[in-house]
């Protein structure tokens, strides 16, 4: 059987930041404060709300808990008067020591050896809880969370909180570009990639607004690319947003959804107008701020012109990712920022494979010879190799075997629905072209097949140009 043993590489998490506070006293003033500015630094932050916890979904809450990388945790005189918080806290201190994860307490308004010896207002605030069961549990992880190193507020900028504010975002940004965090653990084939993109970028050059292309097939690796080098790079700008599935989600809600995501990411605000209105929003308040923009999956030029007009500040990137290079031509992209995105070497095809089915670098023994298949039916595709992976991990041999013969005959279903939305965004003459090369023309020579395009009246060269 095919190992799943736990990875080798460090755990991957899906927000940088969770927020443990006690509502009464910090959330319309500081934590708000607080949030927003770790937002606008492009500190993926989670911040629960009043709603979730009227719903006692402490489920959902916990599995935030264990998907952050960094907990703030702001004590204040009543902090402790929550069971809430304080099964927040126990959890906080469980994940640390079980896990990467770490902890910071920011003293609020109480002393941190009021936290550590639950005394003064935390004290008075604890005894609500003393027939509890949990109790014991709780004040442990209040003396834990006080002997840890966090912030005193009055002792930063002088209690100056807007000061206090950034200081803490600073060195939450600073912690987080020492570590490489990604929603994708299993990045294969990537360093070389986004050598080149940062190249592109110039970070820290605060020279002309440059927008840089990724262009490539649907499950090349573009989502990848573009969410790797903005979780590298995002807390550098003065604001940031990656605004996911834009076509999808421009097909289905309108521009002014996606304006709206952009507005509240960058600036905090809400925007309820026309599209029109959004533009004018963003020509007026953009070219105070240096943003990173990441649209990603844009296939018509009237999204970019909502989105990404000439109104940002210098210095400012912006990062679009299609599987279209006319949308980046017709937009004004330089056609030398704009990447393709190849298909994976067999090297990496094969470590990106071994992640998925056998959790590890490498195949397990005795399924050497079947990974080689697989990868090779893959041809190098990104999508392809995770859904198979994900497929056959754990499987018996006999399993593997019988994948492999259907695989000859009928794509992966994940894989071909993926794929479809490339075919169908074609023009229906490069449709055709493109069924003529996968029925009858596999491994014609190039020109041959282009001398028969054009005496059918199709766009040879260029046909077969946009397929690559």
């Amino acid at each position: 059987m095919a190992s799943s043993s736990t990875s080798p590489h460090q755990k991957s998490f899906k927000y940088h930041v969770f927020l443990c506070f006690g509502g009464e006293d910090t959330r319309k003033t500081f934590v708000d404060h607080l949030y927003a500015y770790l937002k606008q630094k492009g500190i993926h932050t989670f911040r629960d709300n009043e709603e979730l916890k009227k719903g006692k979904r402490i489920d959902e809450l916990f599995k935030a808990i264990e998907e952050s990388k960094f907990f703030i945790i702001v004590f204040s005189k009543n902090y402790a008067s929550s069971s809430w918080c304080l099964k927040e806290l126990a959890k906080i201190m469980e994940c640390q020591d079980e896990n990467e994860q770490i902890a910071y307490p920011l003293f609020y308004d109480v002393e941190p050896s009021d936290i550590r010896k639950r005394s003064g207002p935390v004290g008075r605030a604890i005894t609500k809880h003393k027939s509890n069961e949990q109790i014991n549990k709780w004040e442990r992880a209040l003396e834990s969370a006080g002997n840890l190193v966090g912030w005193d507020l009055k002792n930063i900028a002088n209690g100056h909180e807007t000061e206090a504010i950034k200081k803490i975002g600073e060195e939450i940004s600073l912690k987080l570009r020492s570590i490489h965090l990604s929603n994708d653990e299993n990045l294969i084939g990537m360093d070389r990639r986004m050598q080149e993109l940062e190249s592109s970028l110039g970070i820290g050059l605060n020279d002309k607004v440059r927008i840089i292309g990724i262009k490539g097939m649907g499950g090349i690796g573009k989502t990848t690319l573009a969410r790797s080098i903005f979780n590298k790079v995002s807390s550098l700008f003065e604001g940031s947003c990656f605004v996911d599935d834009v076509r999808e989600v421009s097909k289905k809600k309108g521009l002014r959804s996606l304006q709206k995501r952009v507005l509240s990411d960058v600036l905090n605000i809400e925007h309820r107008g026309s599209v029109l209105d959004g533009e004018k929003i963003m020509r007026m308040r953009l070219r105070y701020i240096k943003v990173l923009l990441v649209l990603d999956d844009v296939d018509n030029p009237k999204q970019l012109e909502a989105l990404a007009g000439d109104w940002f500040k210098d210095g400012s990137r912006i990062i679009i990712t299609t599987r279209d290079e006319k949308v980046l031509l017709a937009h004004g992209v330089n056609a030398k920022w704009i990447h393709d995105v190849d298909f994976l070497s067999d090297e990496e095809a094969m470590s990106l494979f071994s992640r998925y089915a056998f959790k590890r670098y490498i195949p397990d023994q005795g399924f050497e010879k079947l990974s080689s298949e697989v990868v090779r039916y893959s041809a190098g595709l990104p999508l392809t190799i995770k859904v198979l992976g994900s497929h056959l991990c754990g499987e018996e041999e006999v399993v593997w075997i019988d994948a492999l013969k259907r695989l000859e005959t009928i794509p992966s279903l994940e894989t071909l629905e993926v794929l479809e939305i490339s075919y169908d965004g074609l023009e229906d003459d490069l449709k055709e072209i493109f069924l003529d090369v996968a029925c009858f023309m596999v491994g014609f020579p190039k020109d041959d097949a282009i001398r028969a395009f054009d005496s059918c009246g199709f766009r040879g060269i260029y046909g077969l140009r946009v397929l690559e």
